[in-house]
């Protein structure tokens, strides 16, 4: 799985087959993709401060064998410092003020503990001291991982965890191939982090794909298959462990992106035992799309079955546009208590 350094001369060719109060899951695609016409709005999860329990049945921390996983696209947080030069505005860039900064930091914080998970996948948090002052607001997150890709302005994916970080593995500088055999590298980070949950071993991978403003399908094609080998791989080294892949995917199921993930029966998208209607994560043209996702590998873990959620509020989550996805799951045989 080490990254190649150089072009070879014949890419590969990609096949192409294939909770708690009330409140509101919401997503935005960025899709352009037909999706379902808004129904009736469902119950989603109720993860506000407003909640007194969750609806997503016991948490799991503390459980013999069991864990929650979150992921969750916290949209633009950015630090107070202008990386780029051109900052605010119109510009890509925003530069908010230490209040304004702190107050986000608040938000998401709150929303991230509502969830009752142990480990958070995140998207789009800009830099160390992004995360940092995430983790500062989040009690019992004690173990954090940025994948930063060292370009200006870049929102990068990261882990938090209640558990302790074994090892921490990268793939961005991996050469991947469009369908049309043109090379490129993963837009984001993908990140691998390995954890110590309760003696058992669980490895996540935090994911981003290539977005659809100005679009460019074959790469978020070759992100999608090149993640199911590497994840699968994994599983295959390690086949005790839980392996996860979350993050926001940028496509829907059923799509050519995530038809390469789910290809053969490789790897298992948890929320496909639950309604269509009960997934979507955020809104784009007055349209529902699940475009956020938890991805199982085939190795010692398990997925609880129906335990899949969104926790939203309105068409969001947290002050994000995005709503946040979490599931359960059994641990390895390593962890006492495993059935």
């Amino acid at each position: 799985m080490s990254p190649s350094s150089r072009l070879p001369f014949r890419p590969r060719s990609l096949r192409s087959n294939l909770g708690l109060c009330g409140l509101l899951l919401a997503f935005a695609g960025c899709d352009g993709r037909p999706t379902q016409a808004l129904p009736p709005p469902d119950a989603g999860a109720c993860l506000s401060s407003a909640c007194s329990t969750p609806d997503g049945g016991t948490p799991p921390e503390g459980s013999a064998g069991r864990v929650r996983i979150a992921a969750y696209n916290v949209h633009r947080l950015f630090d107070t410092v202008c990386d780029t030069g051109s900052c605010g505005g119109s510009n890509y860039e925003e530069l908010p003020t230490q209040e304004q900064f702190e107050q986000q930091a608040e938000r998401l914080a709150r929303a991230i503990t509502a969830l009752n998970a142990e480990v958070v996948l995140l998207e789009e948090v800009e830099t160390q001291a992004s995360l940092d002052e995430l983790q500062r607001r989040t009690p019992g997150f004690g173990h954090a991982q940025l994948g930063e890709i060292h370009t200006a302005a870049s929102v990068d994916v990261a882990v938090l965890s209640k558990h302790p970080i074994i090892d921490v593995r990268r793939h961005r500088e991996r050469y991947i191939y469009r369908p049309d055999g043109s090379a490129t590298r993963f837009s984001r980070e993908l990140l691998e982090v390995h954890l110590n949950v309760s003696g058992a071993e669980v490895i996540v991978f935090a994911a981003h794909f290539r977005s659809k403003v100005d679009d460019d399908p074959g790469r978020r094609i070759a992100e999608a298959t090149v993640s199911r080998e590497i994840v699968t791989d994994v599983a295959k080294a390690f086949p005790d462990a839980l392996v996860v892949l979350g993050g926001d995917l940028n496509d829907v199921p059923g799509s050519e992106a995530l038809n390469q993930m789910e290809l053969d029966g490789a790897l298992l998208r948890v929320s496909s035992d639950r309604p269509v209607t009960e997934i979507w994560t955020y809104v784009y043209s007055n349209q529902r799309q699940a475009i956020d996702h938890l991805y199982l590998a085939p190795a010692g873990g398990a997925y609880v079955a129906g335990s899949f959620r969104v926790a939203r509020e309105g068409n969001g989550y947290g002050g994000s546009d995005h709503g946040a996805v979490m599931a359960d799951f059994f641990l390895g045989p390593a962890s006492l208590g495993n059935p």
